[in-house]
C-alpha cells in the first residue's frame, strides 16, 4: 500500500459547488478493507438530495447528507485488510454496494442493504465518507466482486445505475418473448437499454424528450429505435420501464406496454397519475415499484455483463479527475449527455 497519511475528497456543501479538501487517510477495522477508488460516478439522487440543497430521505430524520466525503458509487483495488476480514483481500477488485446496512433484519439477510431501517445503517457518500476520494474505508460485507473483463469505471456504474435498472428489468421478467420499451433515457435509462440487450429482449425502445440524450442513446447501438414523447408508441412492449421520475415519463410507460404488459418504476421522485379502466384494468397491465437492488443480484448483474460482452462505461460521457470535481457536478447537474464519472486514482481506470 502506498503510505500516504493524507488524501483529497469532495464535499458537497449544498449550494450547487462541490469543493476538494484534505482529510487522513482511514485505517481499515475489524471487517474493514481500504479501497483504492479507480472510479466514482455522480449519480442523479447526488444532484437532487444533496449538490443544490441538503435534502432529507426516507428513513433518516433531517437532511440525508451528514457532511462526509461525497460519492455513493466507488469501485477500485483493495489496498489494506483489517482484521477478521475472510472473503476479500489484498489486490482483489471490487464494486462497493452503497448502503452498509445491520446486517441482521430481514432485508439486510436478503441482501437488501438499501432497504435496512435500523439506525445503524449508513449510505457511502450520505453518512459515512463515500467514494470521492482517493482511499474509502468500506466494510467486507459491502464489497462485490468484479470481473477481471471489467474495469474499474464499468464497476463504479454497476455500483448503483446498472443495479437500479437490473432490478427493475428482473421484477418484469424481460426476456426474448418480448420487447422492451425504456422512457428517460439519462444514465439509468441508457443503462436498462443495456442490460435489456443483454437479457435478450427482441426489440429495445427509448423515448426521451432532450434531442440532445436522444443523439448520445441513438449512438450507442443499444436501441433500435429512439423516440421522443410526442412520437406515436404503438402498444406492442410486453416489458417497460420508466426511469425518468416524472410523471409524464410514467404515463409514456403505461401507455406503449401492451395488454398483459408488465411496467417498473425506478425513477425517484414525483407522482403517478393515470386513468385507471382503460390504462390499467382493461389491458390487465402489472405495476412493479422498485428500488435499487440487492448485493447478491448486483454480484450477478457483474458477472453477467461480463459473460454477455457488455462493457457499462459505453455510456459514460464525461470523465474528470477528482481536481475538477466542480467542473463535474456541474454537468452532471446541466447538459451532460450521458453518465459522468470521477477517476480519484486514473492510473488504475
Amino acid at each position: 500500500m502506498n503510505e500516504e497519511r493524507t488524501m483529497s475528497g469532495v464535499y458537497l456543501p449544498g449550494d450547487s459547488t462541490a469543493v476538494l479538501r484534505d482529510l487522513p487517510v482511514p485505517e481499515p477495522g475489524p471487517g474493514q478493507v481500504l479501497v483504492e477508488v479507480g472510479a466514482s460516478g455522480i449519480c442523479g439522487s447526488d444532484i437532487g438530495y444533496i449538490y443544490h440543497g441538503h435534502k432529507g430521505h426516507r428513513g433518516v430524520d433531517g437532511p440525508a447528507y451528514r457532511g462526509v466525503v461525497a460519492g455513493h458509487e466507488p469501485s477500485g483495488r483493495i489496498v489494506a485488510a483489517g482484521p477478521g476480514v475472510r472473503r476479500f483481500g489484498v489486490d482483489d477488485r471490487v464494486i462497493v454496494y452503497h448502503i452498509a446496512g445491520c446486517g441482521l433484519c430481514d432485508n439486510c439477510r436478503r441482501g437488501y442493504f438499501i432497504s435496512c431501517t435500523a439506525p445503524e445503517r449508513k449510505a457511502y457518500g450520505w453518512q459515512r465518507d463515500g467514494g470521492h476520494a482517493h482511499y474509502v474505508l468500506a466494510e467486507e460485507s459491502t464489497c462485490v466482486p468484479l470481473p477481471d473483463e471489467l474495469s474499474y469505471v464499468d464497476g463504479a456504474l454497476i455500483a448503483c445505475g446498472f443495479g437500479t435498472a437490473y432490478e427493475g428489468l428482473r421484477r418484469i421478467g424481460v426476456n426474448g418473448d418480448g420487447d422492451l420499451l425504456v422512457v428517460g433515457l439519462g444514465p439509468v435509462g441508457l443503462a436498462a437499454g443495456m442490460i435489456g440487450r443483454g437479457m435478450g429482449a427482441r426489440r429495445v425502445v427509448g423515448v426521451e424528450p432532450s434531442e440532445q440524450r436522444r443523439e448520445w442513446a441513438s449512438g450507442l447501438g443499444v436501441f433500435d429505435e429512439v423516440l421522443t414523447p410526442d412520437d406515436e408508441i404503438a402498444p406492442v412492449s410486453a416489458t417497460a420501464i420508466d426511469c425518468s421520475g416524472s410523471r409524464a415519463g410514467r404515463a409514456t410507460a403505461i401507455a406503449g406496454a401492451a395488454e398483459w404488459g408488465r411496467v417498473s418504476l425506478v425513477g425517484e421522485g414525483g407522482t403517478l397519475e393515470t386513468e385507471v379502466s382503460d390504462a390499467l384494468l382493461h389491458k390487465q397491465l402489472t405495476l412493479y415499484a422498485s428500488w435499487v437492488t440487492s448485493l447478491t443480484a448486483m454480484t450477478e448483474l457483474a458477472v453477467n455483463l461480463a459473460r454477455w460482452g457488455l462493457r457499462p462505461e459505453r455510456v459514460v460521457s464525461d470523465r474528470f479527475p477528482l481536481e475538477d470535481a466542480a467542473k463535474a457536478y456541474e454537468l452532471a447537474a446541466g447538459a451532460s449527455q450521458g453518465k459522468v464519472v470521477l477517476l480519484p486514482s486514473p492510473e488504475l481506470a
